[in-house]
């Protein structure tokens, strides 16, 4: 019960309940990407500000190789774009191997929901729903998720683990550390969301997630500016 009453005291207190004003000052936030201590690639995020407008875009590419072949690669891009703190919409296509997916997500403002067609899932979605990218930290406080590879959406439930400190390229940070795994814990293990999230409040950045599937994965924050 003392663990729950701090979970809620941190969570109302923090900027976990941030919104897309709190990257004003961000241009770029670069990720690189880790499996099994190894660097094979990145995860970008670049921001446009124009008003009360803010596009978000992301590009991610890696590749895991055995023996010198490779055996599994990815590259996105995806566009997220807001008004305020309102997601108007969002589209991404993706190349996993030979195999492409994608997802155009459209808010309709009359009927508050979102519209999806995506590789995964077509259909509408609650606008409590958030992308499930990194840069952004409101992924801490939803119930549920939209892949922004395929487009389904997972329930999520996020638990506080403690305040940790890490250190990173060289800079040490004062975390909050979460898991964040699926509601439905019956879906098979490779559909399951698995993570260790940990986020700095002071400058609203998630710096490292960490799962493991197919071995042990990390992204980890470089830089930002």
């Amino acid at each position: 019960m003392k663990k729950f009453l701090i979970v809620i005291i941190i969570l109302l207190s923090s900027k976990v309940f941030a919104h897309i004003g709190h990257y004003k000052k961000y241009d770029k936030i670069e990720m690189d990407i880790f499996r099994n201590g190894e660097l094979i690639g990145y995860n970008y995020y670049f921001f446009t500000k124009k008003g009360n407008k803010t596009t978000v875009t992301n590009q991610i590419k890696f590749s895991v190789k055995l023996l010198g072949a490779t055996i599994f690669q990815v590259e996105g891009f995806g566009e997220e774009k807001y008004i305020k703190d309102q997601l108007i919409s969002y589209d991404s296509k993706t190349l996993q191997n030979d195999k492409e997916k994608f997802v155009s997500l459209v808010f309709d403002k009359d009927k508050n929901i979102f519209n999806i067609k995506g590789s995964s899932y077509s259909g509408k979605a609650s606008i409590n729903n958030i992308v499930g990218n990194w840069w952004n930290h409101k992924i801490l406080q939803a119930d549920s998720q939209i892949s922004p590879v395929s487009g389904s959406i997972k329930e999520q439930v996020v638990t506080f683990v403690g305040k940790e400190k890490i250190q990173q390229y060289g800079k040490i940070y004062n975390v909050h550390h979460f898991t964040l795994k699926s509601k439905d814990m019956s879906l098979p293990k490779d559909k399951r969301l698995d993570f260790n999230i940990w986020y700095d409040q002071e400058s609203s950045m998630i710096i490292k997630v960490a799962y493991s599937r197919m071995g042990n994965w990390e992204y980890r924050l470089k830089n930002f500016e």
